[in-house]
């Protein structure tokens, strides 16, 4: 009889200090910060197939707390990044109709993989060849690099 009411007593007592422990927060996960975090690995690669391609360029960029990363100019890619509400296609507009490209097959694959405000993103577009993605990304910052 004596066992069993020091073990009553001794799990009340570890219920009393697992209770104090989250009341007081120690248990508890904190967020490190207030921005959903957005890291980025942005990629040019010789090929359609972006797995089994040869990448050319690669930067990195980050957009939250701030913009920063070796993307040429990140606060503006950021800025662009941001204006497409999540759906990366809109980064793409109509080829430049000013500029003549030969009708070539040689693809260019471009690729964004990380985090994108708190998601995971793994977005790519394959262009017919380089002229082709030049004239289509023409002035878009995000991907100018």
């Amino acid at each position: 009889m004596r066992h069993r009411r020091v073990a009553s007593v001794s799990a009340a007592a570890l219920l009393c200090l697992a209770g104090a422990a989250t009341a007081t927060g120690v248990a508890e996960a904190r967020p490190t910060s207030l921005y959903a975090p957005s890291a980025l690995v942005l990629t040019v690669a010789q090929g359609d197939n972006a797995a089994a391609s040869t990448v050319v360029r690669a930067v990195t960029l980050s957009c939250a707390p701030s913009a920063q990363g070796t993307h040429p100019d990140p606060a503006a890619a950021c800025a662009s990044l941001k204006s497409t509400g999540g759906t990366f296609d809109r980064l793409l507009a109509a080829p430049d109709p000013n500029r003549a490209c030969p009708m070539l097959y040689a693809p260019v694959t471009v690729t964004m993989d990380g985090v994108w405000q708190g998601s995971r993103v793994s977005w790519k577009h394959t262009f017919a060849n380089s002229c082709t993605m030049a004239a289509t990304v023409n002035g878009n910052a995000a991907l100018s690099f």
